[in-house]
């Protein structure tokens, strides 16, 4: 990517202390380092824009910034990520410079740089006005289980889909493959600031799922399929694997 590129391109890193089952996640440490701070070491290996952590605590301000990495305080009463996401682009970005914003949920420390990158390849087409991840599934349970969310797609080529629903049932019916999504998303700016500008919408409630707000306000999604799911540290278990996956890698 061009520098003028990196320049309008936004990496924001949403951390939030309060956590019901891993209590200070973001500040557990993973090979020596917080964890946020290895999701930020991450992000820079993918050298696609500047990086901002949005944190809501000040020990996990002091740590971003004791390892070189920017951090902008943000409220801790927000009822989405979308909504810190956009509270911190405004802060860390008030002129407007970035146009392109990268949502990387803090409790990724082991995602690949390149699978930052992919989420770029979709708002390579103007018409597209936000861009996510998706992998193909291969363990059966994977397709019946309500946490794993489905992608329901229009194939555009091998390796993207046209988000026509998200959903936690198994879908679509029939025979050929299904896609597990991956939450990490790239907005374009004018679409980060129409989405969180509506009110929650009747089937994002019904599903639980925010982006089909996006899709019931006619805004389009496209997904860019990549090759596997990085691990999102949400238990003591997750914790122990992100150590031992970290450590080899070392």
């Amino acid at each position: 990517m061009n520098s003028d590129n990196l320049d309008k391109t936004l990496i924001l890193i949403p951390a939030r202390m309060a956590s019901t089952r891993l209590p200070g996640k973001p500040l557990a440490d993973i090979c020596g380092l917080p964890m946020i701070v290895q999701v930020a070491l991450r992000a820079r290996d993918a050298q696609a824009g500047r990086i901002v952590v949005a944190v809501d605590h000040q020990d996990t301000f002091d740590a971003v910034t004791a390892a070189g990495f920017e951090a902008v305080m943000t409220r801790v009463d927000h009822q989405s990520g979308s909504d810190r996401i956009y509270e911190a682009l405004l802060k860390s970005d008030p002129h407007g410079k970035a146009e392109i914003i990268i949502n990387v949920q803090g409790d990724l420390p082991t995602i690949e740089p390149e699978t930052i990158r992919a989420a770029l390849r979709p708002l390579e087409n103007p018409a597209v006005d936000i861009a996510t991840l998706t992998v193909e599934i291969e363990d059966e349970d994977e397709k019946t289980n309500p946490n794993v969310v489905k992608v329901v797609g229009a194939p555009l080529s091998e390796t993207r889909l046209k988000a026509l629903y998200f959903t936690r049932a198994t879908a679509p019916y029939g025979k050929g493959p299904l896609y597990h999504h991956i939450g990490l998303y790239a907005y374009r700016r004018a679409a980060l600031e129409k989405f969180v500008s509506l009110p929650p919408s009747v089937l994002e409630k019904r599903e639980s799922l925010e982006q089909l707000r996006a899709l019931e306000a006619g805004m389009r999604i496209d997904v860019e399929i990549v090759q596997s799911i990085p691990l999102g540290v949400d238990t003591p278990a997750d914790l122990e694997k992100a150590r031992r996956l970290l450590s080899a890698k070392a």
